[in-house]
């Protein structure tokens, strides 16, 4: 029997609170099992989504944010600090949790879809500092992975024709991770597809070299879905509990803060 790839096109752009809240809601369905191995294809209105471990204050210019009327949303992810607009196109792919090496078989196997996806979109890329995607010596696209809930999760963007300007403005990398690169300016160290391509590719098109890149890697036949019901519900808990927080998005309050939340998704999952 053939592996069959679940395809989402679910997405929220005007609200990145809920767009983060479903790409949770997504990686629980798949460790309870209600779901199969499912890849998404998403965007936000302009947002920064920054890594569950990092501090607000110390990787974005809240002033700029708040002047730009920029969100500032925490992913549950760990990583760095990414900039979205319509001009990103980001994906997650969400499968079973591997019996060894989860971190090994993410970004050492599973990011090898992305790089096929940009080889259909005619950009030769690689891996740089395990989940950096680099092209041209610039990086195009940058992931993050969770080995939570049984579930083996991996996201990322990819940087089609973002405001590289608005990214710089708001982005505070840290100084010495530029200088070693020989970089002053954060945008001088990103590349957008249009500026490799010359040209600036599809929505279709992309998505359709997402879907083949993943499909071909894990050896599945890809088909498009809606989301289940308890995918939503529990979106929407972590909506309404968490993601539209400031204990979460600008504090950092731990997983463990939300216990009471933690009964409720669990009673959504068992149905």
């Amino acid at each position: 029997m053939v592996r069959g790839l679940r395809v989402l096109l679910y997405e929220t752009p005007g609200d990145p609170f809920m767009n983060l809240a479903f790409e949770e809601a997504l990686a629980r369905a798949r460790g309870a099992g209600l779901t199969p191995d499912t890849l998404r294809i998403w965007r936000n209105a302009r947002a920064v989504v920054i890594g569950y471990f990092q501090r607000a204050e110390e990787e974005v210019d809240l002033a700029e944010a708040e002047r730009l009327k920029v969100s500032v949303v925490r992913r549950f992810t760990g990583g760095g600090a990414v900039y979205h607009d319509l001009g990103n196109v980001n994906y997650a792919l969400a499968v079973g949790l591997p019996s060894s090496d989860p971190e090994g078989y993410a970004y050492g196997y599973l990011l090898r879809g992305t790089l096929r996806a940009l080889e259909k979109l005619g950009v030769a890329a690689s891996v740089e500092n395990v989940n950096d995607v680099v092209a041209a010596g610039r990086k195009v696209s940058g992931t993050a992975a969770s080995f939570r809930w049984n579930c083996c999760f991996l996201h990322g963007t990819l940087l089609v024709g973002a405001d590289l300007d608005a990214l710089s403005r708001l982005l505070k990398p840290a100084v010495e991770k530029l200088s070693s690169r020989g970089i002053l300016d954060v945008k001088r160290r990103v590349v957008n597809l249009s500026e490799l391509l010359g040209v600036k590719p599809s929505y279709r098109r992309i998505v359709s070299a997402l879907v083949e890149g993943f499909a071909e890697l894990l050896g599945a036949e890809a088909y498009f879905d809606l989301p289940l019901r308890e995918e939503l519900e529990v979106a929407e808990l972590l909506y309404e509990r968490k993601y539209r927080r400031v204990e979460w998005n600008l504090r950092r309050a731990p997983h463990s803060a939300f216990a009471g939340l933690e009964e409720e998704i669990r009673g959504v999952l068992r149905g």
